[in-house]
């Protein structure tokens, strides 16, 4: 079993910024690839971006600039470093990760509980 913990989310001023950081541990023979999604209140989940384990990123195009996304490949750690906030990012911050499952290997998709951004204006 693989399990995915977030952490650094909280209440942040218009302009200000945030690191979020999500380690997966458990089970992994291998990463794929982390990434980050958002779900603002009553709206649908969005992504944000992508890094795979060689440090390819993929962001979505409105994410690109004050959204940063690095990996700790040691620490099997993502980070989601997120400058000039506005209060429309205020959401839940889900970590995805695309991994394999050690002894029986498998391939898994793991979401975090989230963490909750909080932008005041």
């Amino acid at each position: 079993q693989v399990q995915l913990v977030e952490s650094g989310g909280g209440l942040v001023q218009a302009g200000g910024s945030l690191r979020l950081s999500c380690a997966a541990s458990g089970s992994i023979f291998s990463i794929n690839a982390m990434g980050w999604y958002r779900q603002a209140p009553g709206k649908q989940r969005e992504f944000i971006g992508t890094i795979s384990s060689s440090g390819t990123t993929n962001y979505a195009n409105s994410m690109k600039g004050p959204f940063t996304i690095s990996i700790d490949n040691a620490k099997n750690t993502v980070y989601l470093q997120m400058n000039s906030l506005k209060p429309e990012d205020t959401a839940v911050y889900y970590c995805n990760a695309a991994v394999v499952v050690a002894a029986p290997y498998r391939y898994q998709e793991v979401w975090g509980q989230g963490t909750l951004v909080t932008v005041s204006s």
